[in-house]
């Protein structure tokens, strides 16, 4: 028996990895920008750290050390990186004949859109460090990112169609197709599909992570547009009428929980930029959400203490996350224990 860890269960360690001169983060013609990329990966791997360990991925450690006010549950580690996106290229924890077991799945930048041969490699070569010990790691000739798929630690895989049966993944199977494959691979009892639902900006073809979320096996918060005119609303309103039809495996509705959207932001260019609530985090004692200088940071403070009353409730500002397309979640991924 397997089945994918929930993110609300016990974790052994978070993984970040931190942006460097190779990567899309840094700006020749603007290099004294670039060291304002560094302040939400610090921020994020200091209040993760206040509590429970932290693997920094990085590609010179001298030269981010001495970023940090302490260093206290931090490891940093000197791995080749492309990018910065962890969750859709690090370990997916599973429990496997009650024994934690890391799956190395294939990354190829959400499509090929992107350079991503080091990111590949980065679980391998974590593990022949031997910075996770003895704990078994099993790599798959199959394309599959952390941030795609969303566990309720039951059987229960939340998804949309829009990614795992895209095209440019594993040569766009059928759902059927994917369902086996997340049976033999994952343990996967069962799949919700959303078949609506994205985010402009968005470059993973509508990670799950970017629009709902398990916060506990009978809890899914994602996110709600109320604005008829802005563009996700359509789409928007279709997934919510898809949230309203799934059914626990007691057969029970959900209980919803809807994230306002922010403001529209866009980028330099012009470019509205993928912000969302819905990219949060929990760690073992908290949890941090991103914030982007609007209205409902607030009351999505608010929310999430309602939702996590024993856990710490930590912003973070993700405005230059979104910039490179990802937000807090995104930048992270944790190891089970």
């Amino acid at each position: 028996m397997k089945r994918v860890l929930a993110e609300w269960e016990k974790q052994r360690v978070i993984l970040i990895s931190f942006p460097h001169k190779e990567t899309d983060w840094y700006d020749a013609e603007n290099s004294s920008n670039f060291k304002k990329a560094y302040s939400p990966f610090i921020r994020i791997a200091q209040a993760i750290a206040y509590s429970q360990a932290v693997y920094i991925i990085c590609k010179d450690k001298s030269t981010i050390i001495d970023m940090f006010c302490s260093t206290h549950n931090m490891t940093f580690i000197e791995v080749p990186t492309n990018d910065t996106w962890i969750r859709d290229y690090g370990y997916i924890s599973i429990e496997e004949n009650q024994q934690i077991k890391l799956l190395d799945f294939t990354f190829d930048g959400w499509g090929r859109k992107f350079e991503a041969s080091l990111d590949n490699k980065v679980n391998q070569n974590l593990h022949k460090k031997g910075y996770l010990g003895t704990t078994a790691l099993e790599t798959i000739d199959f394309v599959l990112e952390g941030g795609s798929i969303e566990s309720d630690g039951e059987g229960t895989i939340l998804t949309t169609s829009a990614c795992l049966c895209n095209s440019n993944r594993n040569g766009g199977l059928s759902k059927e197709a994917v369902e086996k494959k997340l049976y033999t691979m994952l343990g996967t009892e069962r799949i919700l599909w959303l078949n609506h639902g994205y985010l402009a900006g968005d470059d993973t073809d509508s990670h799950i992570d970017t629009l709902a979320r398990f916060i506990d096996k009978e809890s899914i918060a994602y996110v709600k547009c109320e604005d008829s005119q802005d563009e996700h609303y359509e789409a928007l309103q279709k997934m919510e009428a898809e949230f309203k039809a799934f059914r626990t495996k007691e057969g029970k509705p959900y209980r919803l929980i809807a994230l306002p959207m922010t403001e529209a932001i866009y980028s330099q260019e012009k470019e509205r930029l993928p912000a969302t609530y819905a990219n949060f985090l929990i760690t073992n004692d908290a949890l941090l959400y991103p914030t982007y200088h609007d209205k409902n940071d607030k009351k999505v403070a608010e929310l999430f203490k309602e939702l996590f009353p024993q856990k710490e409730i930590i912003p973070i500002n993700c405005l230059k996350l979104i910039e490179q397309g990802g937000s807090l979640h995104c930048s992270t991924m944790q190891v089970g224990y």
